[in-house]
Formats: structure tokens, sequence, C-alpha cells
């Protein structure tokens, strides 16, 4: 017992930066202030729960959201509110007048523009009228609502949410590691014979790829929001572009090596009485694969890093994976040829695997990932210039309305 307590304090301990926690706590302070304050303020009787309600839906993850988003949230809770209470005052609470108020919030709710918080119109209304439906205390209800709404925003500006970029490069790095581990348990089985049944399952492990991608993508797409309009981030559209790029070609290389595994499981099933490879080659690729899954965690440890030094020890460990696996690319292209002149058996495969790593490489080339972070950086400007000159544009157009002169209809 005393064993199993300090596991889960340290586990615990190890979780307190996550973004649920994070959250969790943030929204919970916003809510007590929301709360404490809506009762200094308004003293309201039955307590004021309304404020911290507002308060717990305006808190978001990120100092972004709350700002754009939180601003609609706002605005479909007070809408809420108000038809809620209007129903409170004529109708009460009723089976029907409950259906009716549902359709009448959603209704509301396109009408004010609450966006993809149209439901939660009807969500705050039920609320409220089964809150107050017995209390003649409209005004304060949505009193209470503004006070929860003040604290959030407030709460969000003045204890800005943290910056994910770090979480974001962690699940970025346990990406490449999970990718590393997969090549290297392919470089262990490429020798001998390998039965179909375990080329299946490594081939099921690297479609699983796609779902850690997916994950990896969301915890990316937090830290951006994360990074905007925060004051406390410097470089920030280069630190999004530098994680969105890497993250692009980490994609690619996944979807590469789960081609890879798919011809390497072709491959057991045509030879299920016979080894993968000659010994020789299978030599070769086993060095290849350890060479390629070293680029890809040096890759993910590069775009993750933020000092410099430790990102020059990065570039240089990966310059120096890429170039031993392109001279073992190349002495196991002059084995397999040799292999194929003399038995043509499933020459495809081998030509389909030798450009399976061509493209996992080109990806991982260090002056590739230069050239499209340049072209990234000149496609952000000049989208942000062209988006200036419309602006521009429509600005003159309204000056120039506003200043033509009225012309004047003669009274018949």
């Amino acid at each position: 017992m005393l064993e199993v307590v300090p596991r889960r304090l340290r586990e615990l301990a190890q979780r307190r930066h996550q973004p649920v926690v994070v959250q969790t706590v943030r929204s919970a302070a916003a809510a007590t202030i929301a709360y404490a304050t809506a009762v200094w303020l308004l003293s309201a009787q039955p307590p004021p729960l309304l404020a911290p309600l507002t308060a717990l839906l305006v808190v978001q993850v990120t100092l972004y959201a709350t700002l754009t988003s939180g601003i609609r949230r706002v605005n479909a809770v007070v809408a809420g509110v108000l038809i809620a209470v209007a129903f409170s005052e004529m109708v009460g609470l009723s089976w029907w007048s409950l259906g009716l108020l549902i359709i009448s919030a959603l209704v509301l709710g396109h009408l004010v523009r609450a966006g993809e918080f149209v439901p939660e119109v009807a969500i705050s209304a039920m609320l409220v009228l089964g809150v107050s439906h017995s209390t003649d205390l409209a005004l304060s209800r949505v009193l209470e609502t503004l006070v929860g709404a003040v604290v959030g925003l407030l709460f969000n500006t003045v204890f800005v949410p943290p910056v994910w970029v770090e979480t974001a490069g962690d699940s970025i790095e346990d990406l490449a590691r999970r990718m590393r581990t997969l090549m290297l348990d392919l470089a262990d089985q490429v020798g001998g014979r390998i039965p179909v049944e375990q080329a299946a399952a490594r081939l099921h492990t690297a479609r699983r790829l796609d779902h850690d991608v997916v994950q990896v993508d969301a915890s990316l797409a937090r830290a951006e929001e994360s990074l905007r309009f925060n004051p406390r981030v410097k470089e920030a559209l280069l630190s999004r572009i530098v994680l969105r790029t890497g993250l692009d070609t980490l994609e690619i290389c996944a979807v590469v090596l789960r081609v890879a595994t798919r011809t390497l499981t072709d491959l057991a099933k045509h030879r299920t009485d016979e080894d993968l490879f000659p010994p020789e080659i299978a030599t070769a690729l086993r060095e290849l694969l350890m060479h390629t899954a070293g680029a890809v965690e040096s890759f993910a440890v590069l775009i993750t890093t933020q000092v410099s030094r430790n990102a020059e020890e990065a570039e240089t460990f990966l310059l120096t994976e890429l170039s031993a696996s392109r001279a073992s690319r190349d002495h196991l292209a002059r084995l397999l040829l040799e292999a194929v002149r003399e038995d043509p058996r499933q020459w495809q495969l081998h030509g389909a695997l030798l450009a399976e790593v061509d493209r996992m490489l080109d990806e991982l080339d260090v002056e590739k990932r230069s050239l499209r972070l340049a072209e990234e950086l000149d496609r952000y400007s000049r989208e942000r210039r062209g988006r200036r000159l419309l602006s521009d544009g429509r600005l003159r157009r309204l000056r120039r309305v506003r200043r033509r002169p009225r012309v004047r209809r003669p009274n018949r």
C-alpha cells in the first residue's frame, strides 16, 4: 500500500502540466471567482449559480479561443437566458413549453449568429428555466450571466493560459518514437522466414499510426491557438510553421511506412517456405531501416528543439543518419538488382520497397525542409498582404461612398 500511494502521487505530479488538468483547475478557479463576485455585487437569493455556470462556458484552454469563440459563447448564453426568462414569466415549465423553448432557442441562436454554439442557447435556456421558474428576479439572472461572462473573459486575459508548444512537441516526438520502434521491429524481421501473421501484425501497427497522427494534429492545433494573441510568445508565426510543416513530413513518412509494411507482408505471403531475403540483402536492409529510424527520431527532435545549440546537434545527427541511410540504400539497390537478375520473382515488390525508402529519405532531407519553410513563410506573407490590400480597398470604397453628394429629388 505504501508503494502504491507514492506511485499514484508521482503520476498525478507528472500530469499536472497536461491540458486537461490545467483547464480543470482554471475552470474551477474562474467559476469560484465568478460566484464570489456575483454574491458580492448582487447579493442575490437564491445563490447566483448562473455566474459560475457562464464562467465555466467562457473560460477556454487558449487565449485565442477565449477571444474568438468566447464572445460567441457569451452571446449564446445571454440569448438563452433572455428567452428562458421570458418563458418563465409567461408560461412556466411544462412538457409542451420545454419543446417550444428548445425550438425558439435554436432559432434565436441562428438569428444572433452564435455559430457553432447555437445548441448552447437551448442548453442555457433549459438550465435557466429549471432554476428560475419559481422566481421573478429576471434582471438578476441576466446580471448573473453577465458577471460570469466578464469574470471568465478577464480571467483568461489576466491569467493568460499556458503555451502548449511543449506539449505538442512531446506528442510529435512520441509519434516519431513509435515510428522508430516499428522500423526497428521490421529490421529484426527481414532476416529469415517470416510468418504471414507476424508481418500482418506489423501492418496493423503501421495503420494505427494514422490514429496517432490525428491525435498529434489536435495537440498541435491547440498549440497554434495558444501562440496567437499571447503576449508572452515571440516569433509565434515561425514556431507554428516549424511544427506544422514538421508534422506534415512525419505524416507522409507514416503513410510511406505503412505502404512499406504492406510490401513486406506481400513478400511474406509469396515466400512462406523460404527466407524473406538472402542473408546479404537482409543485412543491408536491416542496416537501412535502422539508419532511417534514427533519422526519423532526430528529425522530430530537430523540429521541436527551441535552444539553438540543441537544434544544431539534432541537425548534425540527422545529417549523419541521412548520409548513412543513402549509402545503405545504394548498397541495397545493387544487391537487389543482382538478385532480380538471378531470380526475377516479385521484382516489382523489390522496386516498390526501394521507392518507398527513397520517398521517406526525400521527405526528411534538410535542404527540402528549409525550402518548404521558406515557401510557407512566403505564402503567409502573400496572404497577409492580400488581406491588407483587400481591407484597404474596401475602406477606400466606403470613403468614396460617404463622400458622394446626395442628389435631391425634385418635389412633385
